[in-house]
């Protein structure tokens, strides 16, 4: 049943459309572990390289970003990522994105160990924002996006979606 506030809602505020921006592989090597801090385990994996590929752009993901991860005493591993592309016409974009990965105990255990398991069982959503100067791209500086992310052995892939 629907409550009062929901009733007179236009379309627009019902539903949240999507669509594809670029598909993107990330390199890492590490983690590198800082410790247990107050917030939980924290270590950092260093981005080396990758890829994104889309209909709007397409590029490599160049070395020297890194993602700040904690483990939350929950289980949970949120991410604090920042990134730089490249596009294939030589323009830079900055990207960063907060991220939640949390999953059954026995499926998180297994990509700690580096084993690939299946994306539908385990939650790894992130929400990237993006900052350039290239005109080309300027259209970025006023997008959010929503990915789906999967862990593979040395990096993740997501699927990243501009929010309409």
């Amino acid at each position: 049943m629907a409550s009062p506030l929901s009733v007179n809602l236009p379309e627009t505020l019902r539903t949240v459309r999507t669509r594809p921006l670029f598909v993107m592989r990330l390199e890492v090597v590490g983690p590198r572990v800082i410790g247990q801090t107050p917030n939980g385990l924290r270590r950092v994996g260093v981005v080396t390289g990758g890829a994104f590929e889309g209909e709007r752009l397409s590029g490599s993901v160049l070395d020297g970003g890194a993602d700040w991860q904690t483990v939350r005493p929950d289980g949970a591993t949120t991410l604090d990522v920042r990134l730089m592309l490249k596009t294939s016409d030589d323009a830079l974009i900055g990207v960063n994105y907060r991220g939640l990965r949390h999953g059954p105990a026995d499926v998180i255990a297994g990509i700690e160990k580096g084993e690939v398991v299946d994306p539908a069982s385990y939650y790894f959503r992130i929400n990237p924002m993006f900052e350039t100067a290239a005109p080309a791209y300027d259209w970025l500086n006023r997008v959010l996006a929503v990915g789906i992310g999967h862990r593979l052995a040395d990096g993740p892939v997501y699927s990243v979606f501009e929010v309409l």
